[in-house]
């Protein structure tokens, strides 16, 4: 069989549709929240049906299955380029995106096939259009390994997510036990085996102990455009707009205020009054706000923590692939900063993360990209404060995306989140749920 004939057999109305129907009901459940709908019942079947196409779908559907996922899940990833006047290459990385999602589930498929050889079948079973326990098996070992495969360091693809806001837990083994549960019963014809996916409830969180959030923590929400947040002719508003919210939080006796994150956009280490300023009302309330920071010729994405007329800086970890750090070889990634971002220097990330002390309770500084990054969460910090700017992203689903991600964090980790947002609404993610 000719090259040409085996592709255009991937290259079907039916290969392609199927694989569209199974990425969308793996995104359901995210896009069912961001139209303001989430239902337990609704998201846990979205999910296991999503696993179940998947376990027994061909090597076409995945493939198709895999390319829709990448458009899907990140489509608005494209949406960013708008703010550079590219609008023209919107579809670039959406459809790159598709592409490299593609090539992995066509990859890491083409593994199972080839091992597969080796394995003794009856005659037949090979080409059957049924799956055999082996393939399910080794479909479900690749689920379970996807979400530690990070194209560009870029993480955001965990096939947990579907359950983040269902009646099943996150965790890995839970995953795997639904995985389980859906290959007995295909395997055996025998649906008592879902009743498998039972266990994969979280039983245990109805008797941990709740924990309590800091009411005195007021999370400034931000609606500036992207155009605005970097407009020159603009600083002086929204320096004035940041003290009048300060002197408002300390009206109210509030002893934290935390801002998004550049909602200073420019080097304030550089600007002498605004620092003296921040650190004279830093008696009467701890300032949490995000901005630059020149450090001896390196820019940095910065958190300013202003505390008892002093100052700390937490610097960025976890630095945005593309947006702020070029993932590519250094020939090819400055000659992508040329042509896309005007030849802009990227920022130079912290080797470690920053954890500082309010009122004798410790929290771990995350900058937007970075809280949704495993990394962060080493050691399971009991409280984070996150600020982040989604402007590059709006209107679109990131925002949505991101909360899950920071639910799922929670769960795992039973960190409470404190997020500060530009462009989309604050919220303390605790015990799982989102508090606005």
């Amino acid at each position: 069989m000719s090259l040409y004939v085996k592709i255009s057999k991937y290259f079907t109305i039916k290969n392609i549709t199927a694989g569209f129907f199974i990425a969308f009901l793996s995104a359901g459940a995210m896009y069912l929240d961001w139209l303001g709908f989430i239902n337990y019942f609704i998201n846990t079947i979205l999910g296991i049906s999503a696993l179940y196409f998947l376990l027994t779908g061909n090597k076409k559907r995945w493939v198709w299955t895999g390319f829709w996922i990448g458009i899907l899940w990140f489509w608005w990833i494209g949406i960013s380029f708008k703010n550079y006047d590219m609008a023209w290459a919107i579809p670039l990385p959406i459809l790159g995106l598709g592409f490299i999602y593609m090539s992995i589930f066509w990859g890491t498929l083409s593994l199972v096939e080839f091992f597969g050889r080796f394995l003794p079948m009856k005659q037949g079973q090979r080409h059957g259009s049924a799956p055999t326990g082996f393939d399910m098996l080794a479909k479900a070992v690749i689920l379970l390994l996807l979400s530690y495969i990070h194209p560009f360091g870029f993480d955001w693809f965990k096939p947990e997510l579907m359950f983040t806001n269902s009646y099943l837990g996150i965790e890995k083994w839970q995953f795997g036990l639904v995985l389980l549960a859906l290959i007995l019963s295909l395997y055996k014809k025998q649906l008592f085996y879902l009743l498998l996916i039972l266990l994969a409830h979280p039983f245990t969180a109805h008797f941990e102990e709740k924990k309590d959030i800091n009411p005195k923590i007021t999370l400034y929400n931000t609606h500036t455009t992207v155009q605005d947040k970097w407009n020159e002719k603009l600083i002086s508003k929204h320096v004035d707009e940041v003290f009048v919210a300060i002197r408002e939080a300390i009206d109210k006796e509030q002893t934290v205020i935390v801002f998004p994150e550049s909602i200073f956009a420019f080097f304030v280490n550089m600007q002498p009054q605004i620092m003296e300023d921040l650190q004279h009302y830093s008696n009467k309330i701890i300032i949490v706000v995000g901005g630059l920071y020149w450090d001896n010729t390196i820019p940095r994405n910065s958190t300013y923590i202003f505390k008892e007329g002093s100052h700390q800086i937490a610097n960025k970890v976890k630095l945005v692939p593309f947006g702020e750090k070029n993932p590519l070889p250094s020939w090819m990634g400055s000659w992508v900063n040329k042509i896309f971002f005007d030849g802009a220097p990227d920022y130079v990330a912290s080797a470690d993360f920053t954890d500082y002390t309010i009122d004798g309770v410790h929290y771990r500084n995350a900058i937007c990209f970075e809280a949704t990054s495993e990394k962060l969460y080493e050691g399971k910090p009991k409280n984070m404060i996150v600020l982040s700017n989604n402007g590059w992203f709006t209107p679109s689903i990131e925002s949505t995306q991101q909360k899950i991600l920071l639910q799922y964090y929670n769960k795992k980790y039973g960190t409470t989140i404190y997020h500060s947002v530009n462009m989309s609404d604050s919220y303390t993610v605790n015990n799982g749920e989102v508090i606005k």
